[in-house]
C-alpha cells in the first residue's frame, strides 16, 4: 500500500468509515508496536501504549493536513505517546517512595488524598455501572474482545487465537469498543 493508498483510506475515514481505519492499523501496527518498544520494554505495555497512540490518531485525524506522509503522523503520536506513558509511570512509581524518617507521617498525608467521599463513591460506582452496560450493549464481536482484554488481562494473540482471528483484527475491535465506551462515558466524566 502506497502513500496515496493512505491519502484514500484517510478520505474514507474523514466521510465516517471506521473499517478504512482498521485497514491503516493492520498495516502499521507492527512498525509502531517495534517503535514504541524502543521506549516502554514491556511488551504488554508497548501493546497498550501503540493502542493508545492509534487510538489518539484516530481522534486526531480530522486535523491531519497530510502535509507528511501518514505514517510519518503517527510516528510522531506515537513517539509522544511513550514518552507521556514513561513520565506518567515514573510519577506514579514516586507517589508511593516514602523516607523511613517520614513513614510516621505518611498515614497522615495519605488521608488528605482519600477520595472515599460519598460523593465520589457515588460517581464511581455510576461509572462502573455505565461502563458495563456500555460493553454489554456492545456486538458481540467487540464486547468478547474488550472483556478478554479489560478484565480477564488476555495479551493480544491470546485473544486472536481465543477468538480465531489475526491480531490486527483483534486490536481494531478493542480499539471499536474502546471508542464506543469512551463516547458514552464523555457526558458522565465532564
Amino acid at each position: 500500500m502506497s502513500d496515496q493508498n493512505d491519502q484514500i483510506l484517510i478520505a474514507l475515514i474523514k466521510e465516517g468509515d471506521k473499517k478504512a481505519f482498521d485497514k491503516l492499523v493492520i498495516k502499521y501496527q507492527q512498525r509502531i508496536i517495534q517503535l514504541v518498544s524502543r521506549y516502554v520494554r514491556d511488551a504488554s505495555d508497548a501493546q497498550d501504549v501503540a493502542q493508545e497512540a492509534f487510538i489518539k490518531a484516530y481522534k486526531a485525524l480530522p486535523g491531519f493536513r497530510g502535509e507528511s506522509a501518514f505514517y510519518t503522523w503517527l510516528y510522531r503520536i506515537a513517539v509522544n505517546t511513550a514518552k507521556n506513558y514513561l513520565v506518567s509511570r515514573s510519577r506514579r512509581s514516586s507517589d508511593y517512595e516514602v523516607e523511613v524518617s517520614d513513614a510516621e507521617n505518611f498515614e497522615e498525608a495519605f488521608k488528605l488524598k482519600e477520595t472515599d467521599t460519598p460523593e465520589h463513591l457515588a460517581l464511581s460506582d455510576e461509572i462502573r455501572k455505565t461502563i458495563q452496560q456500555a460493553i454489554e450493549s456492545l456486538p458481540e464481536e467487540l464486547k468478547s474482545a474488550i472483556k478478554y482484554r479489560e478484565l480477564e488481562g488476555m495479551s493480544y494473540e491470546q485473544i486472536a487465537k481465543k477468538m480465531d482471528c489475526p491480531v490486527g483484527t483483534v486490536r481494531s475491535r478493542i480499539f471499536r469498543a474502546r471508542e464506543a465506551v469512551d463516547k458514552i462515558l464523555e457526558p458522565l466524566l465532564k
